[in-house]
């Protein structure tokens, strides 16, 4: 959900981790609590190219072969998250910006709704780049079971 000015805005559809909810280095899990847009990536970009360590391959998901299609990509938009509460989600071996903890698009957008990711929060395609066009890095985001 994007709240602004204390009102609800816009809901989306979002995948989190196929594994439990955990805060925790390796876990593979979405780690919960209030965290921060730390960095933004990807602005103009056309939707669904994918991005490896947070740059634009310039090629979009379909390009790719079937092998590398099957895997969760990152696509479109990265919102890049930041933990802030100390021992909780950073910090240590709980830190979420450490873990590259992201909300970005993804090439599987028949899977949102339900577990999929490997800890980041997916979004479809064009609800990302909408949503990254109206956050703001500093911009709280709270995650939770």
């Amino acid at each position: 959900m994007f709240f602004e000015d204390c009102a609800l805005r816009k809901s989306y559809i979002v995948s989190t981790s196929l594994r439990p909810p955990s805060n925790v280095q390796d876990s593979l899990g979405t780690p919960r609590g209030l965290h921060v847009v730390a960095e933004k990536h990807g602005a103009g970009a056309p939707p669904g190219i994918v991005f490896k360590g947070r740059v634009s391959t310039g090629r979009h998901f379909s390009e790719f072969d079937p092998a590398e299609q099957e895997r969760n990509l990152i696509t479109s938009r990265i919102l890049w998250l930041r933990g802030l509460e100390p021992g909780v989600n950073v910090g240590g071996a709980v830190d979420t910006y450490c873990r590259y903890i992201y909300i970005h698009g993804t090439n599987h957008e028949d899977r949102l709704g339900r577990p999929a990711s490997a800890g980041c929060v997916q979004m479809s395609n064009l609800d990302v780049i909408e949503l990254f066009d109206h956050a703001r890095v500093g911009d709280h985001v709270w995650i939770e079971d």
